[in-house]
C-alpha cells in the first residue's frame, strides 16, 4: 500500500512539475515574441518617414517603395499567423536593404542629415530585431526541449501543449547582396 501511495505521489509531482515547467517556458516564448513584435512596430513606425525622405531622391526605385508600402499595409490589414507575418517582415527588410544600398548612389542623400539619422535609426532597429529574433528562437528551443524531454513528453500533449516553430530565415536572405544587380535594377 505504501508503494502504491509513493508511486502516486511521484506521478503527481511529475505532472505538477511538467505542467509548471511547460507553462513557464510557454510564457517565455510569448514574452520573447512580444519583444520581437515591439521591435517590428518600431520598424513600421520608422518606415513612412524613411520612405518620404527617400522619395525626394529616388525616381527609378519607385516600384521598391510601392512594394514596401504595400507590404507594410498588408501586415496590418489582415489577421495573419506568426509565420505569415515573419515572411512579410523578411520581404520588407530585404526591399529596404536593397533600397538603402541604391540610395548610397545619390550624393544629396549623403548630405541630408534627416536621411542619415533615419538610416542610422533603421540600422539600429534592424539590429534590435535580429537580437529579438535570437531571443525568441532561444525561448522556443527551451520550450520545445521541455515539451520533448522527460517527463514533459509524457504529459504535454494531454495538457494541450503544442510544439512551437522557430523563426527561420528564407534562402534569399542567406545570400550575399549582389551589388551589381542591386544598382542595375
Amino acid at each position: 500500500m505504501l508503494a502504491i501511495f509513493t508511486i502516486w505521489v511521484l506521478l503527481m509531482v511529475a505532472i505538477w512539475y511538467s505542467h509548471n515547467n511547460l507553462v513557464s517556458k510557454k510564457n517565455q516564448v510569448d514574452n520573447a515574441y512580444g519583444a520581437l513584435d515591439a521591435m517590428l512596430k518600431k520598424r513600421y513606425d520608422l518606415l513612412p518617414n524613411l520612405i518620404n525622405i527617400v522619395k525626394t531622391y529616388v525616381n527609378y526605385e519607385k516600384n521598391i517603395l510601392n512594394n514596401v508600402s504595400l507590404l507594410n499595409e498588408k501586415r496590418f490589414a489582415a489577421n495573419m499567423n506568426k509565420e505569415e507575418l515573419h515572411n512579410i517582415d523578411i520581404r520588407i527588410a530585404s526591399n529596404m536593404n536593397n533600397l538603402l544600398m541604391q540610395i548610397q548612389n545619390y550624393p544629396l542623400s549623403k548630405a541630408d542629415n534627416q536621411f542619415l539619422r533615419l538610416q542610422a535609426s533603421w540600422n539600429e532597429v534592424e539590429e534590435q530585431i535580429g537580437a529579438a529574433r535570437r531571443a525568441y528562437n532561444s525561448a522556443v528551443t527551451e520550450y520545445n526541449n521541455a515539451f520533448e524531454g522527460f517527463p514533459g513528453n509524457m504529459f504535454a500533449k494531454n495538457m494541450k501543449f503544442i510544439r512551437k516553430n522557430v523563426l527561420e530565415t528564407e534562402d534569399t536572405e542567406k545570400q550575399n547582396v549582389n551589388a551589381v544587380k542591386v544598382f542595375t535594377t
